[in-house]
């Protein structure tokens, strides 16, 4: 059934959508505001990997490490 995948008629019915969908004087700035979601997100998700790359794992904000319980002697 799905054997061919997608074809260009069938590009060029989403795009006949979209534009009636939208309309032609939304599609710019709906472009736009994609493209900023787009850069935020890739600059977010390489700030993680800077972030996770540091080595040692930290604990949370607000976090302390514990010392260890003494072990009860009797």
């Amino acid at each position: 059934m799905l054997r061919n995948g997608l074809e260009p008629w069938h590009l060029l019915i989403v795009a006949i959508v979209v534009i009636v969908l939208f309309g032609s004087k939304k599609l710019p700035d709906t472009a736009r505001s994609l493209g900023r979601s787009m850069r935020i997100l890739k600059s977010e998700a390489k700030a993680l990997k800077e972030e996770g790359g540091s080595g040692a794992a930290a604990p949370p904000p607000g976090e302390q490490a514990r010392p260890a319980a003494p072990a009860d002697a009797g």
